[in-house]
């Protein structure tokens, strides 16, 4: 492909998109970061040429592709010197497309919706992709750049973008942190994260086959006070844990008293609960 792009930013995202653009045969002919670091260590794994100095990011390129934190975003557009009819996208999931406007007219958006870590190998191919542009010309030239490295592209404007953001965090960043705080249980309790994986694998195995909520277990489900109040015991003096917790068995409970209520189903009574959760 003769489209020159320019990738802002090495980070976790860049780390997987530049190899899947490169293997799906585009020309990236450069990486610009403020970190020398990750430039550096991309670098290696692509061979391409790095900068880390923005009045030395190639200014004859195509497309520009902005994966950067989200916070900084609008003010690279405004900083990046690129040509009138350039194509400038940002792969952020709650940043406003039209941030990108001060760059360029022809700007979009490519948001793979997966969580990336440097040195994890991932299937570019089945990380869904939500695009937008800010034309339906422009939103064609996204497509066919998505398109030749994943195999789920959906179309997304800002506004519901923004959502899918709000819904992936709760979905894994919130529930990782769930995981490093049964951890860290675990810890203080000489005891190893690694006995709490069969279960892990579990609850996300079966959230693959059913809903969440129907998939719902647990003491905040089955309304068990004594367990709850024995729980809160433990966390006594743990304030910041105690409060996320009695949120957390709220929310489950309202949730599934919901769920139930528009099935018709009755709810479960403490004294036949049998299950170990």
């Amino acid at each position: 492909m003769s489209e020159k792009i320019v990738v802002i930013g090495a980070g976790n995202v860049a780390h997987h998109l530049v190899p899947a653009l490169l293997c799906a045969g585009h020309d990236v002919c450069q990486i610009y970061s403020r970190s020398e670091a990750s430039a550096i260590a991309l670098s290696k794994i692509t061979g391409l040429p790095y900068t880390t100095k923005i009045d030395d990011i190639y200014r004859e390129a195509d497309i520009y592709i902005i994966t950067i934190s989200d916070d900084v975003i609008g003010g690279m557009a405004k900083l990046l010197k690129c040509p009138d009819k350039a194509l400038v996208l940002h792969t952020a999931g709650s940043v406003h497309a039209a941030v990108l406007a001060a760059a360029s007219s022809r700007y979009g958006v490519i948001y793979p919706l997966q969580t990336f870590t440097k040195g994890r190998d991932l299937n570019f191919a089945e990380i869904p992709l939500f695009i937008e542009g800010s034309s339906s010309e422009v939103l064609k030239q996204v497509r066919a750049i998505a398109e030749s490295i994943s195999n789920i592209v959906t179309e997304l404007p800002s506004d519901k973008r923004k959502a899918m953001h709000l819904a992936a965090v709760w979905a894994c960043n919130f529930a990782n942190h769930m995981y490093a705080v049964g951890g860290k249980i675990l810890a203080e309790n000489g005891l190893d994260f690694s006995l709490l994986r069969p279960l892990i694998a579990e609850t996300a195995d079966k959230v693959m086959e059913m809903l969440p909520v129907d998939a719902q277990t647990g003491p905040a489900r089955r309304k068990d006070k004594g367990v709850i109040g024995m729980h809160r015991e433990l966390m006594k003096g743990k304030h910041t844990r105690l409060s996320l917790y009695n949120s957390i068995s709220d929310s489950i409970a309202e949730m599934c008293k919901v769920a139930n209520s528009e099935k018709q189903e009755p709810e479960e009574e403490n004294f036949v609960e049998l299950t170990l959760w």
